[in-house]
């Protein structure tokens, strides 16, 4: 399908490991889950080792590395992981990723000896899961919010009638490529990082990240959240979120009043477990350090192997109270049967989303699960916000632009905007209740009887 954007996770990012069904009291716990590694992609020769305990004389131990001839890469070391560690007596051990002059799987085979390491898996490569095709409420494009009537879509427009707009004071974390904060219909939907000074070159919070006053780039490790037309993925899902609503301009979210941040981890070539982790522990470490009401973070991508370090990243986001929303895939298969990646973790706070049409069909691409998949939202032909190009070479410069798109990763801001919704108007609502109360007011849908947890699809307009 042309310009087919498959927002897959690859090895490199989700942290396949190695499955052990039966292991001594002497061999690290290398994974829960077992995958096909020859149908996904990860980062050649890197690995995340996670250590049993923290070490002492370094950040890991000289044999470890000689055993798989590697080099320390980086330790994974967050905020959200040190309160983590804290809570449990400081006795979790480090998170390191390594380059190893072995095969990845070979490596993680050499570790199985070793005594000392908890698990170890390949930093898996993701990728967004969205299709490019070719404005918006007032001409009905926008059936998603259902324009023009449309029972299919998130009954957003009768929550809005009933002046159920959203609140400035609820955040939602965009985990994708980066956004444009400053297009016309986001600009003043764009939250910022309170304990940041902009501009000042200082990391005035102490988060080790300089001026992250819109969010952070961990891509390309710098606070250059938005880097132009490449980040079209990513400026569409915070659109269908919180694209302002009754300014007369292009599209209106499904929340009109909302603060979105990013954490951009996908670049051209995807995005890596590593990084996937970082951007995760991000919005659990604003939400701690600096108060942010983050209710949820939006995650249109996936496509790699289970990893324990990322879902360990998504516990300590449910221990924060923030939701994790994620896509669940366009291979169109049954995630029951074939697990697909973050959406199919069992942690609480996760919901899993699939993709339906504008006749209430699930769309071809979408991936289903009866008991892994929760909830339907509309993710075929969806009008969004992106970033358009105006003149061409060194005259060429970056304007607001709409577009169309199709997959589950447009299905999936729906009911992160829906999570924004509800926590304005319930704003002493838990994580939990929030989940609760999408879920419960899922409208039965045929197409997703027996196909998702609820068998119904997005409903807002009783919230």
């Amino acid at each position: 399908m042309k310009n087919f954007k498959h927002l897959m996770v690859f090895p490199a990012l989700l942290g396949l490991a190695v499955s052990c069904a039966e292991i001594s009291e002497n061999e690290p716990v290398l994974s829960e889950k077992t995958t096909s590694v020859l149908q996904q992609r990860f980062v050649p020769g890197q690995l995340l080792i996670k250590m049993k305990t923290e070490t002492t004389k370094s950040r890991i131990s000289d044999d470890i590395l000689a055993a798989v001839e590697g080099t320390i890469v980086e330790e994974i070391k967050t905020g959200a992981m040190e309160l983590a560690n804290a809570r449990k007596g400081g006795k979790s051990g480090d998170l390191i990723l390594v380059d190893s002059k072995l095969g990845t799987m070979e490596a993680i085979e050499k570790l199985k000896s070793m005594p000392e390491v908890e698990y170890a898996e390949p930093n898996w490569i993701y990728e967004h899961f969205a299709t490019s095709n070719d404005p918006y409420f007032t001409n009905n494009s926008l059936w998603g919010m259902s324009a023009g009537g449309n029972q299919f879509g998130s009954r957003a427009a009768s929550a809005w009638a009933a002046n159920k707009l959203g609140s400035s004071s609820v955040y939602i974390g965009i985990i994708d490529e980066g956004y444009m904060y400053d297009h016309e219909d986001l600009a003043a939907n764009a939250g910022v990082n309170p304990g940041e000074i902009a501009g000042n070159g200082v990391d005035d919070d102490g988060n080790g990240l300089v001026d992250d006053v819109y969010g952070w780039d961990f891509d390309g490790n710098n606070n250059s959240l938005f880097d132009g037309t490449g980040d079209d993925h990513g400026t569409h899902v915070a659109g269908t979120i919180g694209g302002v609503g009754g300014n007369g301009k292009g599209v209106a979210g499904v929340a009109w009043n909302v603060k979105l941040m990013g954490a951009k981890f996908l670049g051209s070539r995807g995005g890596t477990t590593s990084n996937a982790i970082k951007a995760v522990d991000y919005f659990t470490d604003l939400k701690q350090s600096q108060g942010l009401n983050i209710v949820a973070t939006n995650n249109s991508w996936g496509g790699g192997g289970y990893s324990q370090a990322l879902k360990d990243a998504i516990d300590r986001a449910d221990a924060a109270g923030i939701l994790f929303i994620a896509a669940a895939g366009n291979s169109g298969t049954d995630n029951d049967a074939s697990a697909s990646y973050p959406s199919n973790y069992d942690s609480p706070n996760v919901i899993a989303v699939a993709s339906i049409t504008s006749s209430g069909g699930l769309s071809s691409f979408s991936q289903y699960g009866a008991t892994t998949v929760d909830i339907g939202a509309p993710g075929s032909g969806i009008w969004s916000t992106v970033p358009a190009s105006s003149g061409k070479g060194k005259r060429a410069t970056i304007t607001s632009g709409y577009a169309s798109y199709n997959g589950t990763s447009m299905a999936t801001p729906h009911v992160s905007g829906a999570a924004a919704l509800y926590a304005s108007i319930y704003p002493n609502a838990s994580a939990a209740q929030i989940k609760a109360a999408i879920l419960g007011s899922a409208t039965p849908t045929p197409s997703l009887a027996g196909k998702t947890v609820t068998g119904g699809r997005l409903n807002v307009s009783g919230f």
